[in-house]
């Protein structure tokens, strides 16, 4: 179960470094994906450090709790996707629920229970 776990951990660091890459070598492309719209040279060099900041951080720590089995590591993303199921829960407040609401938080929520079940199966084991 504990390298089940691990493994599926490993499989959303590198998830989550893809899209990273993606908003740093075609901003453009990855911004559509999440309905943004770059605005001017300004906005896309916003698309190219903040988005792969988030993504690759979070990713890159998944994968160093997964390889190294270490707990610790794997608070990094629980808190960035937290931080982000927040905010789309204050924008369900705020502004209401669409169609395309619902899939990206079903997606955080899943990787904060999976982060969180390897991290306390990781420090179980200890």
């Amino acid at each position: 179960m504990a390298r089940l776990l691990r493994v599926l951990v490993g499989l959303v660091g590198v998830f989550n470094i893809l899209i990273g890459l993606g908003f740093l070598f075609n901003p453009a492309g990855a911004a559509a994906n999440f309905f943004l719209i770059p605005d001017g040279g300004q906005g896309m060099a916003t698309l190219r450090a903040d988005f792969p900041g988030f993504f690759i951080t979070g990713g890159t720590f998944a994968l160093i709790g997964a390889i190294r089995q270490d707990g610790r590591a794997l608070l990094v993303p629980v808190l960035l996707l937290a931080i982000a199921i927040t905010g789309r829960t204050v924008s369900l407040v705020a502004d209401g629920i669409g169609p395309q609401a619902l899939p990206p938080m079903l997606a955080e929520a899943v990787m904060i229970s999976l982060l969180l079940l390897t991290r306390r199966q990781l420090e179980a084991a200890k």
